[in-house]
């Protein structure tokens, strides 16, 4: 097991929780995610992950699979404007390679936002660490491990 999916489930059950992580495969899409696991396309919470350009602090986004990250709300939300995080920013903040980014377990636990339109299911899957891993949370459940704020941040 790698030390990304060993830090996320350890986060779940450092919160309480009874769930595992699932290999299903790579997924590049949350589209091809939902299709895995066999849920709605919203279903899926991609994590986006931003740089604020002023703090250079990586800023976290779960989102609904089906949404996409407003910049404009997005930056009024961090306060101040956000930019593309590369590969060796979120590797080092958050201790995960693009593709397998979760929304908890992170190394340094960023600021976080959290899309109210994931609390429509009973539950979502969530990047478990690595590209090929996922687990089943309930929304209220992932608020709290993720310490999100919840917030309007989408297109």
């Amino acid at each position: 097991m790698s030390k990304s999916l060993k830090r996320v489930t350890r986060a779940l059950q450092d919160g309480g929780l009874d769930t595992q992580p699932v290999e299903v495969g790579q997924a590049t899409t949350a589209q091809m995610a939902a299709d895995l696991v066999g849920c709605t396309t919203d279903q899926i919470a991609k994590s986006i992950i931003f740089r604020g350009e002023e703090s250079g602090a990586a800023i976290l986004f779960i989102t609904a699979g089906g949404n996409r990250v407003d910049d404009a709300k997005a930056s009024a939300l961090a306060g101040e404007p956000l930019g593309k995080a590369d590969a060796a920013l979120i590797r080092a903040q958050t201790g995960f390679a693009i593709g397998g980014v979760s929304p908890v377990g992170h190394l340094t636990s960023p600021r976080a936002f959290f899309d109210p339109r994931l609390n429509a299911f009973d539950q979502v899957w969530a990047a478990a660490g690595t590209p090929r891993h996922v687990f089943p949370i309930a929304p209220a459940d992932l608020l709290r491990l993720s310490g999100a704020e919840e917030a309007d941040f989408t297109a």
